[in-house]
């Protein structure tokens, strides 16, 4: 069987490793295209040769250099910049992982998308910022689009080909985060070594932060408005703290389909690596016997109004996501680095919302402008602070 590409942008990242952790599984299976990394040139480097990748690429110029030596005598090209990590997305590969973080992903992830092939989509940027934009590049290039966030691959493999139509709800799990329990006093004291201490899963510090607002699950209601249109009035979020249902379908007929797993980002990149077929992977199988029970309960969006300002920018369509999501990279920003306190996320992105309301983006260069300055208006806002 002749080995497949794959490019994944995002290698030294936490889906990158887990996307690598199972192609190194599968070697004879896979052959590697492109990695790229931000600025990590001594880790991009290590992958690019134990998995003899084709080219590896530095979002930051200035660690290119650095690259460059780690590389010298391997053979593999090295490169360096925005644009080269658009021209790496955009050479052949039967499969891309896209997983950079935060609107750096938007152009190489619509490069990717370009090609008419197939796309696991991991960045979140690209389909709450641009989603009009990049749905309607991806039905004009035959790509296919595999989700890879864990609610979003259950959601797929619960429809598994059915008719939309026949959908009457789909429900979108939330952990709750570290702060399900806390009450609002303990939130308006909340640190940031506290928010990135997610109970199930291993994640990096915003999106920790953003499980712990559940601004996250609020940005995956966008997504999944984007990735499976049934209506808004027909997507829903409960809170389930075992994180063990990952996503729920409920059908015309009364039937709800859900897919269960561990909180291992491994399964949902599984099954997006091996689509239309399966994979093994090193995860332990569920022990429901040992878990007991799983419980479920409703958001509290007095505590936590991520979910309702997240609802409300899909509700207003346009411009008004990408202005959300920039304002809120802006604030948990603010927030790691101890310059708001943990309550203030959330009312900071609805003031910027409040005070920034563009036309809605026609193209990814309309998407990009929009997310700079909804950023500056969330920086003036800082500055007042």
């Amino acid at each position: 069987m002749t080995a497949r590409t794959i490019t994944i942008l995002g290698a030294t990242g936490s889906i990158g490793a887990s996307t690598l952790d199972l192609v190194r599984r599968e070697r004879d299976k896979w052959q590697v295209a492109a990695l790229t990394a931000n600025g990590n040139a001594a880790e991009l480097a290590k992958l690019a040769r134990e998995f003899g990748a084709q080219l590896a690429v530095v979002a930051d110029e200035a660690a290119l250099p650095a690259l460059r030596e780690a590389l010298a005598g391997s053979g593999i090209e090295a490169a360096g910049g925005a644009g080269a990590l658009v021209e790496a997305a955009a050479r052949p590969a039967d499969m891309t992982m896209a997983a950079i973080v935060g609107c750096a992903g938007l152009a190489p992830t619509m490069a990717a998308i370009a090609r008419g092939q197939s796309v696991a989509l991991a960045n979140k940027e690209a389909l709450v910022s641009a989603g009009d934009v990049l749905m309607a590049a991806v039905a004009q290039s035959g790509a296919t689009l595999l989700p890879t966030d864990s609610e979003h691959n259950a959601i797929f493999q619960c429809l598994a080909g059915n008719d939309l139509g026949h959908v009457r709800s789909i429900t979108l799990t939330a952990s709750g985060g570290p702060f399900r329990e806390w009450s609002a006093e303990q939130l308006a004291v909340a640190t940031p070594a506290q928010a990135v201490k997610h109970p199930n899963w291993s994640m990096g510090a915003k999106i920790s932060v953003d499980s712990a607002t559940m601004f996250n699950k609020g940005l995956e209601l966008i997504e999944a408005h984007h990735l499976f249109p049934v209506g808004l009035d027909k997507l829903k979020i409960v809170v389930h703290p075992q994180s063990v249902v990952h996503s729920m379908v409920e059908y015309r007929d009364g039937s709800t389909l859900a897919q269960l797993g561990p909180s291992d980002m491994r399964v949902p990149i599984a099954s997006c690596l091996a689509w239309p077929e399966r994979m093994d992977t090193p995860c332990d199988p569920l022990d429901l016997a040992a878990l007991g029970q799983l419980t479920f309960r409703a958001p509290d969006e007095v505590l936590f109004p991520a979910t309702r300002l997240c609802r409300q920018a899909a509700e207003a369509g346009g411009a008004a996501p990408a202005v959300l999501n920039a304002a809120n990279e802006v604030a948990v920003a603010a927030f790691l680095s101890g310059q708001i306190a943990f309550t203030r996320i959330a009312v900071m992105v609805e003031e910027v919302l409040g005070r920034y309301a563009p036309a809605a983006p026609a193209a990814l260069g309309d998407v990009i402008a929009i997310d700079a300055e909804a950023r500056s208006h969330a920086h003036r806002l800082l500055e007042l602070a």
